[in-house]
């Protein structure tokens, strides 16, 4: 998957692009910030891990070899390298690398390979890209005074050469600036129905706009797993989603807690070989589950 491709998906959509931080918020929320690891470094750990699946740090340390800080590093521009280390690109085609134990490397796991995370909402990636078509569609729309486009029938035989150029000409200045303008026609003796406007597809009069922003909102709202109640979905009845506040204990206790044991492993690795330099060291990256 092409990470920058990813990255770019976040502007797609509004839920897409809102959900994964709000997400990296209730991450924060569960963290305890030390002089080691603070809540900036974790945010940007949290939201790498929920756009790309896996998240980078580095670690900081001194002539003794200890720790003193893990410092993040941006997942877009890491690579893993085949003979081992990782390497960070830079701009102008540089490069840095690191060695293996200078990075730690949280990614959640793929059943088809295990060097880098994935995310899980790629199963709605389609549903996201149609819903950001549609969008489009509309802007164009309405930017355009043809709308969905139509076509101009005429069978008249009065109607002379110089009135078809004329047509022409004040159907295509009705597109863009000024567009909407009314259009008078006037034919001497000319046939009922000798002018007909047959439209090409009318968006707006079958609400399929409506339609299929609703549909492919909740799939991806469903990629991400996130409850309608906190991804800012209007309720479409009076009784509302529930209570919002037992709604977030259980969301961060099935969704977000177990996120946070996936990056407690950073303490693992560091207390594993001792190399903590900071002195609260039990509270790196300490959930409060």
């Amino acid at each position: 998957m092409s990470r920058t491709g990813l990255a770019k998906l976040l502007r797609a959509n509004a839920h897409h692009g809102a959900i994964p931080k709000f997400k990296r918020n209730l991450l924060v929320r569960e963290f305890i910030p030390t002089s080691g690891c603070s809540a900036h470094t974790m945010g940007c750990a949290g939201l790498d891990y929920m756009v790309f699946g896996d998240a980078f740090l580095y670690c900081d340390t001194n002539t003794f070899g200890q720790v003193l800080e893990l410092k993040h590093l941006p997942a877009i521009n890491m690579r893993v390298k085949v003979d081992g280390g990782y390497r960070m690109l830079l701009a102008d085609g540089k490069f840095m690398d690191f060695e293996q134990d200078e990075i730690i490397h949280i990614m959640d796991y793929d059943v088809e390979q295990t060097i880098y995370g994935i995310p899980d909402y790629l199963g709605g990636m389609q549903a996201l890209l149609l819903n950001e078509a549609a969008t489009l569609f509309r802007r164009r729309y309405y930017s355009n005074g043809a709308h969905a486009g139509y076509i101009f029938y005429t069978n008249d035989p009065d109607l002379t050469e110089d009135d078809e150029n004329n047509l022409r000409e004040q159907i295509s200045s009705s597109k863009g600036v000024g567009n909407f303008r009314s259009m008078f026609v006037n034919i001497p003796n000319g046939k009922e129905n000798a002018i007909q406007i047959i439209p090409v597809g009318d968006f707006q009069a079958k609400d399929e706009l409506e339609k299929v922003k609703n549909i492919t909102r909740n799939d991806v709202i469903a990629a991400w797993r996130m409850n309608p109640a906190l991804a800012g979905i209007i309720p479409e009845n009076n009784g509302g989603f529930g209570d919002i506040e037992k709604i977030d204990r259980v969301y961060t206790s099935n969704e977000i807690r177990p996120i946070c044991q996936l990056f407690d492993q950073v303490n693992e690795v560091l207390r594993g070989d001792r190399r903590i330099a900071w002195r609260e060291e039990s509270k790196a990256i300490e959930s409060t589950n």
